[in-house]
């Protein structure tokens, strides 16, 4: 059965359609938000740190999000559907508030003006940034 609005029947390209439009914005906001953490690391572990955001990110959305709508489409009510969406893009748009809230100002700067790296670290103090202290 064909999902509908406001009692119309959404045919499949028409909500393929939206699905794209959909994804299309949700993908460059998933893509920045971790490409925007990694740029406060160091970049020796840069590459870590942008493995580390994307594993947790994967596996709490991964987990929680069929979870979560497939109960929610499992009852047939597309109000709550619409309802949980919002809710969703509330989320997206609290995290871009405390993006510029809190975000680091690096456009227009070189990846080791925003994050210095350890290497220069170790050069300035003459100490190894991995060594430990005890």
């Amino acid at each position: 059965m064909l999902p509908s609005v406001s009692g119309k029947r959404i045919f499949a390209a028409t909500q393929t359609t939206l699905w794209c439009v959909v994804f299309f914005f949700a993908s460059a906001a998933a893509s920045a938000g971790y490409l925007t953490v990694s740029e406060i690391f160091p970049m020796e572990i840069r590459a870590m740190a942008i493995a580390l955001f994307y594993s947790i990110a994967t596996a709490i959305g991964g987990i929680s999000g069929p979870v979560l709508f497939g109960n929610i489409i499992g009852t047939g009510n597309a109000g709550s559907l619409f309802v949980a969406y919002l809710v969703g893009a509330g989320f997206m748009v609290f995290a871009a508030i405390i993006e510029v809230i809190l975000g680091v100002r690096a456009e227009g700067q070189s990846l080791e003006n925003v994050a210095t790296p350890l290497t220069a670290i170790e050069e300035a103090t003459g100490t190894s940034a991995a060594a430990s202290t005890t």
